[in-house]
């Protein structure tokens, strides 16, 4: 019987090979380049002009929806209609 089986060390040479491509993977990586975006600044001035405006106005509109339910909760005449609260759990409880 041969210690020494010439057989053996060849099956130690596949993992080498894959632990080296894999090597050459990860070194690929991180050498290419990532895709990039730039905005320009008419379309940012653009953009924050737009979510300044409907921003504020939806503050307002959120706002005296606010003050209109404390008002009514104030002076108890605040309704809770059971019948949507109950139409609005029922697919969660479902």
């Amino acid at each position: 019987m041969k210690i020494n089986d010439i057989q053996r060390i060849g099956a130690i040479n596949p993992y080498q090979r894959n632990q080296h491509s894999y090597a050459q993977v990860q070194a690929n990586k991180k050498g290419k380049q990532k895709d990039e975006v730039q905005i320009s600044p008419e379309a940012k001035e653009l953009l924050s002009s737009r979510a300044a405006s409907s921003h504020a106005e939806v503050n307002e509109s959120r706002e005296k929806k606010i003050e209109d339910l404390k008002q009514a909760v104030s002076t108890g005449t605040y309704h809770i209609e059971a019948g949507k609260i109950a139409e609005k759990l029922y697919p969660y409880i479902k």
